[in-house]
């Protein structure tokens, strides 16, 4: 079978250092600070027993259900969906934002960490960022823009790849002083604000 069908396993040298990896962050963005304060209230409201991976397939699970039902009304971008439709997305995205924040939290607390839960934690972050975007688009209006449309997800993506790629040079993941919780916490902004203002909200013609 081709190998880009069915890849081969991780090599021993991988494995190893998969093993032997360490998660490890610098830096602090603007909005962490108070957020620490509700994601550390948050976790400890979780019982021991919720497995951390857990936690993070349900709030990936709840972001993309949210998008999809944003999708279906506005399937071009170019729709109006009903406001509830939008308080939804922002609350689902608000959800997955709190889970993903105390999902490593949870298995620190449980004694619990492990690469691979990082990596999988990971991997759902580089699942979420593509319904983000297009839950922006739409919350936009900008599906007459496909170019736009186009921009605006390959530089959410763009800047996930590029975080995580300087990670795997330097071994630590950097934050600057405007990261991806401000740029979460400002979707959600405009969620409410199309949801109370229409997606024309954005047009400036």
């Amino acid at each position: 079978m081709p190998h880009f069908l069915w890849p081969e396993p991780l090599s021993a040298a991988q494995l190893k250092r998969l093993e032997e990896h360490k998660y490890s962050a610098s830096g602090r963005s603007l909005f962490e600070p108070p957020c620490q304060i509700y994601w550390n209230w948050l976790v400890q409201q979780i019982p021991t027993w919720v497995a951390p991976n857990t936690l993070t397939i349900i709030g990936l699970v709840i972001n993309i259900v949210t998008t999809v039902v944003l999708v279906f009304y506005c399937p071009t971008a170019t729709e109006e969906a009903p406001a509830w439709a939008f308080i939804l997305s922002a609350l689902g995205l608000f959800i997955y934002q709190s889970l993903d924040a105390i999902d490593g939290k949870q298995a620190r607390r449980t004694n619990s960490s492990s690469a691979l839960g990082e990596l999988f934690d990971h991997g759902c972050d580089a699942v979420s960022t593509v319904f983000v975007a297009v839950g922006t688009c739409i919350s936009c209006g900008i599906g007459s823009y496909p170019d736009w449309m186009f921009f605006s997800g390959f530089v959410g993506m763009f800047m996930f790849f590029c975080a995580h790629w300087q990670t795997y040079v330097s071994g630590t993941l950097r934050f600057g002083l405007v990261d991806v919780t401000e740029v979460q916490i400002a979707i959600v902004v405009m969620y409410v604000m199309s949801a109370f203002g229409g997606v024309a909200l954005w047009d400036y013609r």
